[in-house]
């Protein structure tokens, strides 16, 4: 059983789009790839060339006469194109999709993904041997993606379907973010030095006004490194006042 789906490409034209098809796939961690009739042959140098190492997708490329002996050993597929066909056809999303071949192979199931040639796409014959339609949802005006991007949005679709990473994260570059003792010690010496300057107007302002410091640095996640750097700020901002 394959844990991913099949990339099959049909009557792919140059060498280039290909290798750039496996750099797209691998990117997002798909390795198989089925070529029917690719019409400068194979192997192809170029096709080495554009896939910016993907070899591993270059090396395994297996090769087919035709569109259903590329799909014989499949239980469920899926086509790509972006205009209609005229036929009674359920149409997914690439997303909707992804998420459906995950339980798919999950039960087993061999899945395969077609994509067309770069001047006309699929024909009907081959969208009729396809399960489902994957349609991607662009400017209504203006549909037109490359066979690399088309394979990357699906692949991308497909990645993101068990992807834990999180929405956001903070990149420290190997500094640990500051402890609350860290901020604790250095607001201390920040509102000693204001003291000593004058910066309150009333006694009254300064519990707020702190509070508000406080939280803009809180904001800002600083890391122990930053955290010394304004402390450093603090002792060249003393000296240039004593020098004045």
């Amino acid at each position: 059983m394959t844990e991913q789906p099949v990339i099959i490409l049909v009557d792919p034209q140059l060498g280039e789009n290909i290798g750039m098809v496996a750099r797209a796939m691998l990117n997002c961690g798909l390795t198989e790839l089925r070529i029917v009739r690719p019409r400068d042959g194979w192997p192809s140098q170029a096709a080495i060339d554009a896939s910016a190492g993907a070899v591993e997708v270059i090396d395994g490329v297996t090769l087919y006469e035709t569109t259903l002996d590329a799909v014989a050993d499949l239980n469920r597929v899926y086509a790509t194109t972006g205009r209609p066909r005229g036929m009674v056809t359920r149409i997914v999303t690439p997303r909707h999709g992804a998420e459906e071949m995950r339980r798919e192979i999950a039960d087993g199931t061999k899945v395969g993904i077609l994509f067309g040639g770069e001047r006309s796409g699929l024909n009907n014959d081959d969208v009729a041997l396809a399960d489902a339609v994957i349609e991607v949802p662009l400017n209504p005006d203006f549909k037109s993606l490359n066979l690399a991007q088309a394979v990357l949005l699906v692949s991308y679709e497909w990645r993101m379907s068990q992807d834990a990473t999180l929405g956001e994260r903070l990149e420290t570059n190997e500094s640990e973010p500051a402890s609350k003792a860290e901020l604790d010690n250095f607001m201390t010496r920040l509102a000693d030095g204001l003291d000593k300057g004058g910066f309150f107007k009333s006694p009254a302002m300064r519990p707020g006004v702190l509070r508000n410091i406080r939280n803009l640095f809180k904001r800002g996640q600083p890391t122990e490194q930053e955290i010394r750097t304004l402390h450093g700020i603090i002792v060249a901002l003393q000296k240039a006042g004593k020098k004045n």
